[in-house]
């Protein structure tokens, strides 16, 4: 809370000499191990890898308390170019210092020499990621001999590193550098257990702690990177960013519920609050496709609920959350959410008016007020709504920046899976706000800031 507390303090000083800044929360949760190629034994070596498949394979169930797991298949065809026969111990990485004094290794680790078992020796080597401090490796035996093909294959089990609802995973390429030459080709393939979409996918977009590398091709449930020649370093090591597996599955159960069921309210409802989760991230909201996708689906899924139960005031107190946090944040990037925040106004004072005494309905309430003070202003009674009644520039009809990816129905091509996970309470846990400064919207930026604080505080304590 200190840490939060001095970034507000920097960003309130920032405010106050009036200059235009973008500002990222430091968003770095625990890392596990990544999962790397492998490096020679010898510092100079005739063998290079001519090409090697990676498969990332998500798993579709979890255990409790993890963000997510894959199954890594890593092939490697190696030749060696000499003219004599080369033997040595390949080692593997087990382990990386995950930035919180950690060492975490990846599990189950298995190694194949030309389609035999082959038995491994734990040694101390240089952390792959940092250099410096000496983490667990993996060595083992391999003969290599002249102008012949020698397969490598290592299977382990990857946990996935973040925070919810995303899940990173990560694979080293640059251990490879020391073989001869470059390599070859590489070709990586992550396949999830479901369809995949820039919904669950996330390009193009920071996390806080990972960045999808660029240039992977969706194809069905697999996204697909090949690489040519390429003698890898830092540059090329691999991250993706996913809606955690356990999250995405909830999202396809309430798809399945709300098809089956188009007249069920409740099921709309979670719907809605699912995409409203995946569309914010703690540092701010997501700009990419994708996240433009989930924030239409969300006020369409609000809208469908609350035509079909007009009177809930959960489900009207956690629209009214969605617009308004998306408001005040895009105001701050200089777009014009003015109408947005009036319709934040109307569903908040709805819920209000049919729960005054609902403890989720005046936490949503408190935080809206602080977020937009110059049009809300705090009575005995509860709050007036001052932009609802006194600003005719204002138009109260909600403009959506993006158009639905469906209209009624939601893609069919989802459908859901038998672990498929119980959703959360409805409405029970606030959605990440963002930290972002830039144009305050009707000079009231500052206050945001405040509501922001109150916000990470309510976060923090949970």
């Amino acid at each position: 809370m200190k840490r939060i507390f001095r970034i507000i303090c920097v960003l309130f000083f920032v405010m106050l000499i009036d200059l235009p800044v973008s500002v990222r929360a430091d968003i770095a949760p625990p890392g596990h191990p990544p999962g790397s190629n492998p490096e020679p034994g010898a510092e100079f070596t005739e063998v290079r890898m001519m090409a090697e498949t990676v498969l990332i394979e998500v798993q579709a169930s979890t255990p409790q308390n993890s963000l997510g797991q894959a199954k890594v298949k890593a092939d490697f065809t190696m030749r060696n170019q000499g003219s004599t026969s080369e033997s040595m111990s390949v080692r593997f990485p087990l382990a990386s210092n995950n930035g919180f004094g950690e060492i975490p290794e990846i599990e189950n680790l298995s190694v194949e020499v030309n389609g035999s078992l082959v038995v491994t020796r734990r040694i101390l080597q240089e952390d792959p990621m940092w250099r410096g401090d000496a983490v667990p490796w993996a060595e083992f035996d391999v003969t290599f001999p002249p102008n012949q093909d020698v397969n490598i294959l290592v299977t382990y089990l990857l946990e996935g590193t973040g925070e919810y609802p995303y899940a990173a995973f990560y694979y080293i390429f640059r251990t490879g550098a020391g073989w001869k030459d470059s390599i070859g080709s590489a070709d990586l393939i992550v396949r999830l257990p479901y369809q995949a979409s820039a919904q669950n996918v996330i390009f193009d977009e920071h996390t806080g702690w990972s960045f999808t590398t660029p240039g992977g091709v969706i194809g069905g449930q697999e996204i697909r990177w090949h690489f040519e020649n390429f003698e890898p370093d830092q540059s090329n090591d691999f991250e993706i960013s996913l809606v955690m597996p356990s999250a995405w599955q909830r999202v396809l159960k309430e798809r399945a519920a709300v098809n089956a069921n188009p007249n069920d309210g409740e099921a709309w409802g979670r719907l809605g609050k699912l995409y409203k989760e995946m569309f914010f991230f703690r540092k701010g909201f997501r700009h990419d496709a994708g996240g433009r996708e989930l924030y239409a689906m969300s006020v369409e899924a609000y809208e469908k609920s609350l035509a079909l139960l007009p009177d809930d005031a959960l489900w009207h107190a956690g629209f009214a959350e969605l617009l308004a946090f998306h408001s005040a944040f895009a105001s701050m990037e200089g777009q014009d959410t003015r109408a947005e925040t009036v319709r934040a106004m109307q569903e908040i004072r709805r819920a209000l008016e049919i729960s005054p005494n609902d403890p989720k309905v005046n936490e949503n309430a408190e935080t809206i007020y602080f977020s937009f003070m110059d049009g809300i202003q705090r009575t005995n009674g509860g709050y007036d709504f001052l932009w609802l009644t006194a600003t005719p520039e204002l138009t109260p009809t909600f403009i959506s920046p993006v158009e639905p990816t469906y209209t009624s129905s939601p893609p069919a091509t989802d459908t859901p899976l038998p672990t498929a996970t119980v959703v959360h309470a409805r409405e029970a846990t606030p959605t990440p706000a963002p930290v972002t400064v830039k144009n305050p919207l009707c000079g009231s930026a500052a206050l945001v800031l405040f509501a922001v604080l109150g916000f990470l505080y309510r976060r923090a304590s949970l």
